[in-house]
């Protein structure tokens, strides 16, 4: 590793957990800066021109230079490692989940996750509003996707534990915040219980009450 590893985040972030999962995983300790999106205190003129100006967590800090985005920091802890597979297709299939997350999954299960369990609906604008079927549909299809997916194999790319599941597992747990149901899907649940079985599995910080 290069230099000491401080992850700028907020602990109740799906987003955050996935790095704190890989470094668990791979024993790399890291050094935990927490920020409270709810406060704005990733906005602030400090932050946007040391840590990062697009103003968003997390962030994994290597030595003086920053990372932003959490698969990418989930990729430079995890790089020559047994959570990245050898073979060449197994690699890019894993790569292809990853960016999924990010376009398919993290946008509808995340999302709602936030308007609901961190805002409330009643806070909700308009706009946010109308967009909550939309949401809750394309979630429970990329839910739907991973179970079929998942009842002809074990792990999500290749034949072992890798980074995939890790990115994937961090927002799937805690589904059920955001309004999903996640019994209709066991080969998902199955999967849920053999990624949280595995050692150095670590738990995500507890999830908070509603603002008053």
């Amino acid at each position: 590793m290069d230099g000491q590893l401080i992850l700028h985040e907020d602990a109740r972030s799906g987003n955050c957990y996935k790095i704190r999962l890989t470094a668990a995983h791979l024993d790399v300790p890291l050094t935990r800066h927490n920020y409270d999106i709810m406060k704005g205190e990733t906005r602030t003129p400090a932050f946007l021109e040391r840590v990062n100006a697009n103003g968003r967590i997390p962030v994994l800090q290597v030595g003086d230079r920053f990372l932003p985005e959490s698969n990418a920091a989930c990729f430079w802890l995890a790089d020559g490692t047994h959570l990245i597979p050898h073979d060449r297709f197994a690699r890019a299939d894993m790569l292809r989940w990853m960016f999924w997350e990010q376009y398919n999954h993290e946008p509808n299960i995340a999302t709602l996750r936030f308007w609901r369990l961190f805002l409330g609906e009643e806070r909700l604008s308009d706009v946010q509003r109308a967009q909550l079927p939309a949401k809750q549909a394309a979630g429970e299809a990329a839910l739907r996707l991973m179970d079929e997916h998942l009842a002809r194999h074990v792990w999500l790319a290749g034949d072992a534990f890798s980074l995939a599941d890790i990115c994937l597992y961090a927002y799937t747990h805690v589904a059920e915040a955001g309004g999903f149901e996640l019994r209709p899907y066991p080969n998902l649940v199955r999967w849920l219980g053999d990624v949280a079985a595995l050692p150095g599995h670590v738990v995500m910080e507890p999830e908070p009450a509603l603002a008053a």
